[in-house]
């Protein structure tokens, strides 16, 4: 089938030579096309260009292409999510209450709440009832802009459960049109019955889990939580060693809560991204300087426990590139509506809406393996974009942050409806 969309206002996000990545002060600019046309043939993008459409693109649409008037609205490239803890059993509101009680995130998970609360919760539900909770969601992102998306495991803690999550999300990326790329966390946190024994805990995920999670192919990322209180950097060494010789590439959690080394060991075992960052100095800066890790911010995990703010401006005033992510999850970051990251990245890190854009789109696809064909306007990637509402400019998408502005979505070549999904 063949799309055309005609009239648009103005094509975000435009490479006639794609890159992988945008760095620095290079993050500041975005190609766009005014007045312009793109036309999507057999699931990826074919041509855009200027108005009027040629005649020898209109000669040969053919009777089933499908015409679409843009007038006064633009398209931009779907966003691309890559952190998320999307699968989980069931929300966490009586911790939100005890938060704003004044009790913080450590003293949350010490009562038996926080990661262990959604372990349990998980355990308890079948895998159906996962994948219902979960299709919620995906629906959800897909009708705020998202169409691709990485989700963790991470809330099993035993290898049962964690290949729960995994057969889950296998179950997902045959019943969304969203991209969807699983990424193994079995240490995500140490369970209870481990309390003391954490080396006996690490010697499970390195000993059993992983080559369970290789054995059924559920994973081609591993991740651990790399940070005080949870794994420290020889342990999370010795798991991306194993993962890695089960061709598992690190993803990682990285100095949320404190200088962990976390983005230093994630730097050595060549990690695609080390995520969340807000303890973040200048040895870690130099460290990502000289490496192809993805340093990825999450706004709204900050936001919601108000935390600290990673240092975005000083790292791409040293020439880092910034991707940013929801880390949707029901315990510090109940949301998936990258647009709202796109507002906080604005307002709370002081990225410009350019910066803001980049990091939403190319550079988090970049941090999930997958700008090559997705993250931006290019011949022969994914048809992966959608049309906004009548807006005044691209500066308006982060602007308006309590509003949709998405009116249509196209996944793989296709119009999507996320409300009949």
């Amino acid at each position: 089938m063949k799309i055309l969309i005609k009239n648009i206002k103005e094509l975000v996000q435009v490479e006639e030579n794609p890159r992988k990545m945008v760095a620095g002060k290079a993050m500041s600019g975005i190609g766009t096309l005014a007045d312009s046309w793109l036309l999507i043939e057999e699931g990826r993008i074919s041509d855009f260009g200027l108005m009027p459409v040629p005649e020898t693109i209109l000669m040969n649409l053919g009777e089933n292409c499908l015409v679409i008037d843009a007038e006064n609205r633009m398209v931009f490239p779907s966003f691309c999510d890559s952190h998320t803890h999307l699968v989980y059993a069931g929300s966490r509101e009586i911790e939100y209450i005890d938060k704003i009680r004044g009790l913080s995130y450590e003293e949350i998970a010490k009562r038996g709440g926080g990661i262990l609360n959604s372990a349990k919760r998980l355990h308890d539900a079948s895998e159906d009832e996962l994948v219902e909770q979960a299709l919620v969601r995906l629906n959800e992102i897909i009708g705020f802009g998202t169409g691709a998306v990485e989700i963790k495991s991470g809330y099993g803690l035993n290898l049962e459960d964690e290949l729960k999550m995994l057969r889950v999300i296998r179950k997902l990326q045959q019943l969304s049109p969203l991209r969807i790329v699983p990424t193994f966390l079995g240490a995500h946190a140490v369970p209870t019955g481990y309390k003391g024994r954490q080396d006996q805990f690490v010697d499970s995920v390195v000993h059993e889990m992983i080559p369970a999670v290789a054995a059924e192919q559920l994973a081609g990322f591993i991740d651990v939580f790399c940070d005080r209180g949870f794994f420290t950097v020889e342990e999370t060494s010795r798991i991306l060693e194993a993962g890695s010789k089960y061709g598992m590439r690190a993803k990682i959690h990285a100095n949320e809560l404190d200088y962990s080394g976390g983005i230093q060991v994630g730097v050595k075992h060549n990690a695609l991204s080390v995520d969340h960052l807000e303890y973040t100095g200048d040895e870690e800066i130099e460290v990502l300087l000289n490496s192809e890790t993805m340093p990825t911010v999450l706004p709204g995990a900050a936001f919601f426990l108000e935390m600290v703010c990673s240092p975005v401006r000083r790292m791409i005033n040293a020439g880092l590139p910034v991707a940013m992510a929801s880390d949707f999850n029901p315990g510090s970051s109940p949301s998936g509506n990258m647009q709202f990251i796109m507002s906080l990245a604005c307002i709370k890190y002081r990225m410009l809406p350019e910066e803001a854009i980049n990091a939403v789109t190319i550079n988090s696809a970049y941090a999930m393996g997958l700008s090559g064909e997705y993250g931006s306007i290019a011949r022969g990637k994914v048809a992966n974009v959608f049309i906004t509402t009548p807006v005044p400019s691209y500066s308006f998408m982060p602007y308006a942050y309590g509003s949709n502005k998405v009116s249509t979505v196209i996944l793989n070549g296709k119009v999507v409806n996320p409300g009949s999904l």
